[in-house]
């Protein structure tokens, strides 16, 4: 029905630049919201970044200053650059995108299947 793919994750050393996207695909009407959320091991999933349609960005404090979410809504993709990597920055990274599809009434959640990113000290 909807798809949601991510890529760009890899290995960097700290102080380095990764740029993630990803893309959604399927019986898409329209994407709400749409961004990123993190799970390192043993830890709950959290947020990092996410960007309205209209463009308002929202940031974890501890990326803040150091990552920048854009979109192009045309495409139904969303870019996470993230600069000034650390250790603590290492986790699974996790696309979401909430959608209004063409084929059911309502908005739903959807989720990639992860991109992992690790940084070295």
């Amino acid at each position: 029905q909807v798809q949601v793919v991510e890529s760009g994750g890899g290995l960097v050393q700290a102080g380095g630049s990764l740029r993630l996207s990803c893309v959604a695909s399927g019986s898409i009407g329209s994407i709400n919201s749409m961004g990123w959320y993190r799970q390192a091991p043993g830890s709950q999933r959290d947020l990092v970044a996410m960007q309205t349609s209209g463009g308002r960005s929202n940031y974890a404090d501890s990326v803040k200053g150091r990552f920048t979410i854009s979109r192009d809504n045309a495409k139904n993709t969303v870019y996470l650059q993230m600069n000034s990597l650390k250790p603590e920055d290492t986790a699974v990274y996790y696309c979401y995108a909430e959608v209004t599809t063409l084929v059911r009434r309502g908005v739903y959640a959807y989720w990639g299947q992860g991109t992992q990113v690790t940084v070295s000290s």
